[in-house]
């Protein structure tokens, strides 16, 4: 049987799930959308500022590989966590920006890790290092 592709509104859920649970004292203060994007080797998500004249908001792009259900929830939850974090810190957001560079001293780990995150963080490395590179090499 044949699982069907996660959508965008999957996402959009997975982002509320995570931002109820872990991100809640975080003030959302402009529109966030959360998009699949292209499937590609090297990276797995993004966030950056929209483009629309007039409007502020965010934009969280995932790697369109993640739209298959045999990628583990854990490892799409773990990139949405530190994209949402870029977020919070001011990065493709309103929020004043903590840090002069996003991934500078591993603070972004740092802080998933203090928010409860630790266990997702090293599910998801250990899968992504385990599995990941002949999972690009078996759907190129």
């Amino acid at each position: 049987m044949e699982m069907e592709l996660r959508d965008n509104k999957w996402l959009r859920e997975r982002l509320k799930y995570l931002y109820q649970r872990y991100f809640s004292d975080v003030p959302i203060i402009n529109r966030i959308t959360i998009k699949f994007g292209r499937s590609v080797r090297t990276r797995l998500g993004s966030i950056k500022p929209g483009r629309k004249l007039g409007t502020q908001h965010s934009i969280i792009t995932m790697n369109g590989y993640f739209q298959d259900p045999n990628i583990p929830e854990f490892v799409v939850d773990g990139v949405i966590a530190h994209e949402f974090m870029h977020y919070a810190h001011g990065f493709a957001s309103p929020h004043e920006q903590a840090f002069k560079h996003p991934h500078k001293g591993g603070l972004v780990n740092w802080d998933l890790k203090e928010r409860g995150l630790e266990d997702i963080l090293k599910l998801e490395k250990k899968w992504l290092k385990a599995n990941w590179r002949n999972y690009i090499l078996n759907h190129l």
